[in-house]
C-alpha cells in the first residue's frame, strides 16, 4: 500500500504551478486534489464525487493547466457549470492558480454579460472557456466558439445542472466536441440521469469518492461575524477581549498569514505564538506543550499544522479565514468541545464568502448563528467588570496591611482622601488598557445593502441583475483620484468597481465618489488617506478577472465642489465620451496647448 500523498511537489506539477502553490502558502493537496490530480495529469477520464467545498476546483485546475499549450490561442479546456457565479468564481480560479504562466487567457460565459464582451474576447483567443451551458449552445450555434482544439471538458456540480434542467443540454454539447477529448466529471450525487451521461461520453473513467463528514460537535456554539477585509483584525481583537477564553485557535490559510497575524497580535498586547508546516518538529511540539501547560493561550495555524491537535483547555476557535473546503471547518471547529466539553467556533466572513458559509451551513446540517462585533462599550463594560473583580480578589486573597500604611501616610501628610487616592491607582492600573474608549472607534458593519448582495450572491442563480442604484447624499470630504488598470475593453462596469471596492476595503458606498471609465483603465475618487495595507490589498483586487493594480494620480476636489447633485458612481452601462477618455494630468495638458492655439490666432 503506498503512502499518502502530503506535499503539492509530489503531484508532478510543473515549476510556475507549485511557485504559484508557494506564493499563496498552500502547504498540502486536499483529500480530492491528493486523488484526482495524478488521473488528470495522465489524461484519464475522471469521476469525482464529492460535496461542494471540498477543493475540487484546484483538483481539476491545476492538471489541466499543467496540460496546456499555451502557443495554441484557441479553447483547449471547457468548464460546465450550473450558475453564472459558479463560472466566475471557477474562472477567477484558474486566473489565480496561472499567475505564472505568461499569455494565459481564461473567459468566463454566461447569460446577462454582454454578448459583444464575449465574442471580442474569443476572437483574441483564450485558453479555457469557463460557462452555463446555456450561453455556450448560444455560441456553438452562432459558430462564435469552436472546439476543433478541445483537450478536456469539465462537468462541474453535475448534479446541480441536473436539478435545474441543464442535464440535455450537457449531453447536446458533449456531442459536439471532439472525440478525443478528455471529461472529468464532478458530482455530489449520482443519480441515474448523470451515470447516463457517465456511460455515453466518459471512457474508462478512474472513480474517486470523497467521503465527508457532515456531524460537527454537538456541544460546540457556531457563529459568523461578517466583516470587511480590512476590519478583521480590529474585530478578531474585540472578540478576543469581551469573550471568556481560555486556550484559543485560531485558523488562517497559509503559513505566511500564520506568522504576521501573530506578530500583529503581539504587537496589540495579545501574546500569540505560530503553528504552520515550516516548523520544526521540535518547535511545534514546543509550542504545543505550552499550549496545554498554560503558559501560552493564543495560537495561530493552518490546516496542516493543526492536525491531530488535542488540546482540552482550549475554548474557541476562530476561523480568521473561511476554509477552502467544509471538511477542513469541520476538522477546525473539532478542536474545541472535547471530551464533553462546551466550545465556542467563530467564523470571519467577509461579503463575497457568503456562498462558502452556506455550503458550510449545508454540508454540517448545522445553522451558524450571525453576530455582530464587539462595540467599544461592551469592551468598556468587560474591562470594568473585570478590573473590579480583580479587585475584590485582591482584597479577599492579598495581605495588604502594609499597603494600608501606605495610604494612610499620604492622606496625612498630603491632606488626600483615600477615595482620591484609590481613583490615581486605578488610573495608573488600567493605562494600558483604558476602562474608558472613544465610541466613535467601533467597527463599522457591513453596509446593509452589500450584506444584501452579498446573501442574493450566495443563491444559485442564472438570471441578469436587476437591481437599480439608489441617489446618495454629497457629502465633503478630501479627495484623491486613483487609476485603475481596467476599462471598457476588459467588460469593467461602475457597478463592478463599486463592489470590488466596498467589498474588499470596507468602504461604504457613498464615500466612493466619482468613475470614470476608459478604454483601458479606469479612474475613481476616494477618501484620501487610504491606509498602505488596503491599498496594496486592492492592488490585487480583481474585476472581470483583471487586477485592478489601483495607483495614485492626485488629489481631486471634493464632491460639493464639482457642483454635482448627486455624487459618486457613473450611471450602469454609460461610457465615457471619446473626447473625456483622458487621464487629469493628460486632460490639463490638452486644454493647456487648445488655449495656446487661441491666443496665436
Amino acid at each position: 500500500m503506498s503512502s499518502p500523498i502530503i506535499q503539492f511537489e509530489e503531484l508532478a506539477l510543473s515549476p510556475p504551478l507549485l511557485q504559484t502553490l508557494k506564493d499563496v502558502g498552500y502547504e498540502a493537496p486536499s483529500p480530492i486534489q491528493a486523488a484526482c490530480i495524478p488521473h488528470l495529469l495522465a489524461g484519464h477520464d475522471l469521476i469525482g464525487q464529492a460535496q461542494t467545498g471540498t477543493g475540487k476546483t484546484a483538483a481539476f485546475a491545476l492538471p489541466l493547466l499543467e496540460r496546456l499549450d499555451l502557443t495554441d490561442r484557441q479553447p483547449q479546456v471547457l468548464v460546465l457549470t450550473p450558475t453564472r457565479e459558479l463560472a466566475i468564481q471557477v474562472a477567477e480560479a484558474f486566473q489565480s492558480y496561472a499567475r505564472h504562466l505568461p499569455g494565459f487567457h481564461v473567459l468566463p460565459i454566461y447569460g446577462g454579460q454582454s454578448m459583444s464582451l464575449q465574442l471580442r474576447h474569443l476572437r483574441r483567443g483564450v485558453h479555457v472557456v469557463v460557462g452555463t451551458p446555456g450561453r455556450i449552445m448560444d455560441h456553438l450555434r452562432r459558430e462564435t466558439l469552436t472546439l476543433d482544439g478541445l483537450r478536456s471538458v469539465v462537468l462541474d456540480e453535475a448534479d446541480e445542472m441536473l436539478r435545474m434542467g441543464f442535464i440535455e443540454d450537457v449531453d447536446w454539447i458533449l456531442e459536439r466536441t471532439p472525440p478525443e477529448r478528455q471529461i472529468a466529471l464532478f458530482s455530489a450525487t449520482m443519480p441515474e440521469p448523470i451515470r447516463r451521461v457517465a456511460h455515453r461520453h466518459l471512457r474508462e473513467p478512474r472513480e474517486v469518492k470523497i467521503q465527508t463528514r457532515t456531524a460537527t460537535v454537538a456541544t460546540v456554539r457556531q457563529r459568523y461575524c461578517q466583516v470587511g477585509v480590512q476590519h478583521k483584525l480590529d474585530a478578531l481583537t474585540r472578540v478576543l477581549e469581551v469573550e471568556d477564553t481560555d486556550a484559543v485557535l485560531i485558523f488562517v490559510r497559509t503559513k505566511i498569514a500564520a506568522t504576521e497575524l501573530a506578530e500583529r497580535l503581539e504587537a496589540r498586547g495579545y501574546p500569540s505564538a505560530a503553528l504552520h508546516g515550516d516548523m520544526t518538529q521540535a518547535l511545534r511540539e514546543k509550542t504545543i506543550e505550552q499550549l496545554r501547560g498554560g503558559g501560552l493561550d493564543i495560537v495561530v495555524a493552518t490546516d496542516v499544522a493543526a492536525r491531530g491537535l488535542d488540546v482540552l483547555r482550549i475554548s474557541h476557535v476562530i476561523n480568521y479565514d473561511i476554509p477552502s473546503d467544509t471538511e477542513a471547518y469541520i476538522h477546525r471547529i473539532g478542536r474545541t468541545g472535547r471530551a464533553g466539553r462546551g466550545g465556542e467556533a467563530i467564523l470571519f466572513v467577509v461579503p463575497r464568502e457568503m456562498r462558502m458559509l452556506r455550503v458550510i451551513e449545508k454540508a454540517t446540517r448545522q445553522p451558524i448563528t450571525p453576530m455582530q462585533p464587539p462595540s467599544q462599550a461592551t469592551i468598556a463594560g468587560h474591562r470594568l467588570n473585570r478590573f473590579k473583580q480583580k479587585i475584590l480578589d485582591t482584597l479577599a486573597a492579598q495581605e495588604l496591611s502594609f499597603f494600608q500604611e501606605v495610604v494612610g501616610q499620604i492622606e496625612q501628610e498630603q491632606d488626600i482622601s483615600a477615595g482620591d487616592i484609590a481613583a490615581a491607582l486605578a488610573y495608573l492600573m488600567q493605562r494600558d488598557r483604558p476602562l474608558q474608549l472613544p465610541v466613535e472607534a467601533d467597527v463599522k458593519p457591513v453596509h446593509p445593502k452589500l450584506a444584501d448582495e452579498a446573501r442574493d450572491r450566495a443563491e444559485p442563480d442564472d438570471r441578469p441583475s436587476r437591481r437599480r442604484e439608489r441617489p446618495r447624499e454629497p457629502v465633503d470630504f478630501e479627495v484623491m483620484r486613483y487609476r485603475l488598470d481596467v476599462g471598457h475593453q476588459h467588460g469593467a462596469t461602475p457597478q463592478n468597481i463599486v463592489g470590488a471596492i466596498a467589498n474588499e476595503a470596507g468602504i461604504e458606498s457613498r464615500y466612493i465618489g466619482r468613475i470614470e471609465i476608459h478604454d483601458d483603465y479606469s479612474t475613481v475618487d476616494l477618501p484620501a488617506g487610504m491606509p498602505e495595507e488596503i491599498f496594496q490589498h486592492l492592488k490585487k483586487v480583481r474585476v472581470r478577472q483583471y487586477p485592478l493594480n489601483i495607483s495614485r494620480l492626485g488629489p481631486s476636489e471634493p464632491e460639493r465642489a464639482r457642483k454635482r447633485p448627486v455624487p459618486g458612481r457613473a450611471e450602469a452601462g454609460e461610457k465615457t465620451p471619446r473626447s473625456a477618455r483622458t487621464s487629469p494630468v493628460e486632460g490639463e495638458a490638452k486644454t493647456a496647448s487648445r488655449r495656446q492655439r487661441e491666443i496665436k490666432s
